[in-house]
């Protein structure tokens, strides 16, 4: 190759990266659509809604929240795949689709961890062990007993194949002994709205997203999945406490972006997202619904994710966990 045509290749090198380091300076400079892959009224959207209002005022640019619901989550984050890595479409997520849904699913169109970039963990939350007010159990041991008494007879609700609802559920089958039968919905919301109605009996919902319906005495809330009980809720005994012993398991949400994003735009998402989520008001709100801010690094979450999806993939190969 000649002198010549290296400098002009060089040149255009050189180029291109001036482009898009003016870019990633002027981000944003337009509207920003927040994908969640699921239906509303779910912990995911409750989050993600909460950071979006927050993040609009801020940056000064509308930040429109697009729930995608349907397979697990699967839907949506091939929708936040598939959008240019411009930093203008950004997927708030969870444990399903970015930790469960690669084990579970055989046949995913992308691998998240090979397409999506993690920005960072907004928040840890528990997941509550709920029932109807019809159940005749008013403790984990009473349900077990239930369960065991009519092996797939309860039916428990979740938000899709592989989202927290799903796995915390297999993780309690294994680890009580019992079967349960599973109705997906699309979206934690759907769901729970039908635990609440009484049209199931059961399910493990995340704590923003039930605690009201607990406290208002429509839910029945039997345990939560962490190793220690939630500050909101301190009455409510942990799965360990109540029968379950090491039982632990939580909801998480957090940040994404296509890869190939400027570095720029993730470490300006990054600081803006850990601002909010620490600005004293909304910090109250996320603890009040029993949520931990958390506001990492990539990098940390990203290592984060990475051991999440080396826990939740040997749950679904113990629990023969198919996809009927």
């Amino acid at each position: 190759m000649s002198r010549r045509i290296t400098k002009l290749l060089l040149a255009a090198v050189l180029a291109a990266t001036s482009v898009i380091a003016a870019k990633a300076q002027d981000w944003p400079s337009k509207p920003i659509t927040m994908v969640v892959p699921y239906a509303a009224g779910g912990g995911t959207d409750v989050i993600a809604r909460a950071v979006a209002q927050k993040l609009q005022d801020r940056l000064g640019v509308g930040v429109v929240v697009e729930n995608r619901a349907g397979a697990g989550g699967n839907l949506g984050t091939t929708a936040a795949a598939q959008a240019p890595a411009d930093g203008y479409t950004v997927l708030i997520s969870n444990i399903g689709p970015m930790a469960v849904n690669p084990s579970l699913f055989k046949n995913l169109k992308h691998d998240p961890a090979e397409v999506l970039e993690p920005v960072t963990l907004i928040a840890k939350a528990p997941l509550l062990l709920l029932v109807h007010s019809s159940v005749r159990a008013t403790s984990v041991a009473e349900l077990i007993a239930l369960a065991k008494a009519q092996p797939d007879g309860l039916t428990y609700g979740t938000a899709g194949h592989g989202s927290a609802n799903h796995i915390a559920t297999a993780l309690f089958e294994l680890m009580a002994g019992v079967r349960l039968k599973h109705a997906p919905y699309r979206g934690a919301g759907p769901a729970l709205n039908d635990l609440i109605g009484g049209h199931i009996p059961m399910m493990f919902a995340t704590l923003p997203s039930a605690i009201g319906h607990v406290n208002g005495g429509s839910l029945k809330a039997l345990a939560v999945t962490t190793a220690e009980r939630a500050p909101a809720l301190p009455q409510v005994p942990t799965l360990a406490e109540a029968g379950v012993p090491g039982y632990e398991a939580s909801g998480w949400y957090g940040v994404f972006v296509r890869k190939g994003t400027a570095q720029a735009i993730i470490d300006k998402l990054r600081s803006e997202v850990a601002t909010i989520i620490n600005l004293p008001e909304v910090r109250r709100n996320l603890e009040l619904e029993g949520a931990q801010p958390i506001g990492n690094t990539p990098a940390a979450f990203a290592a984060f994710v990475k051991a999440e999806r080396e826990k939740w993939s040997k749950v679904v190969a113990d629990a023969d966990i198919k996809i009927e």
